[in-house]
């Protein structure tokens, strides 16, 4: 299976042109850049009309109108919103742990983890500063998922292996919201 991981397009998603095949569309939050509610419909019309057979979203910092939504009336079967949920694509169990949650709400037995943050020290540097979060690192070395996706530092687009888990950082834009990265699809 192939998951196309990218993160932070903060209203750039319409011009990310020619993307890569694959199975599963994951994005790690910040699809907006002011949380409203006109920008939160362009990204799911744009959503949707993508032609990846499964697409899966979680909230950003910056996608304040849905931080306490828990469903997305109407969307298409294949799209998923987790907000401190689950769902099952192909035998994979993947959890999406809404912004400013608890990170005790990450279950066990999940194959891979989206966040919007990053755990503490991992792939979290942007402009000399570590944004991650110290306890949701706690929480994926507790819960050891096979895959941790995340986004939010800019600077630090990239995957890296500790401990048997797979950690991407899928931000995609620079720190002066360009465009710098090409999403990047993971093979499981």
């Amino acid at each position: 299976m192939k998951i196309l991981h990218l993160s932070d397009t903060h209203n750039k998603h319409r011009q990310l042109t020619d993307l890569p095949d694959a199975d599963v569309f994951v994005h790690c939050g910040d699809f907006t850049d002011n949380g409203t509610e006109e920008e939160v419909l362009d990204f799911l019309n744009w959503l949707i009309e993508l032609p990846y057979p499964h697409k899966i979203f979680i909230t950003g910092n910056h996608d304040i109108c849905l931080w306490e939504a828990t469903s997305i009336e109407e969307l298409p079967d294949n799209i998923h919103f987790l907000q401190d949920c689950y769902c099952e694509i192909n035998g994979f169990k993947f959890f999406g742990l809404a912004y400013n949650h608890p990170e005790s709400l990450i279950p066990h037995n999940i194959d891979i983890l989206l966040t919007h943050e990053p755990p503490f020290m991992i792939l979290d540097e942007s402009n000399g500063i570590h944004w991650g979060n110290s306890a949701i690192k706690s929480a994926v070395f507790k819960v050891s998922p096979r895959y941790h996706l995340f986004g939010h530092s800019h600077e630090s687009f990239g995957n890296l292996e500790l401990k048997g888990i797979n950690f991407y950082n899928g931000a995609i834009l620079d720190n002066n919201n360009v465009i710098n990265q090409r999403p990047k699809v993971i093979t499981l």
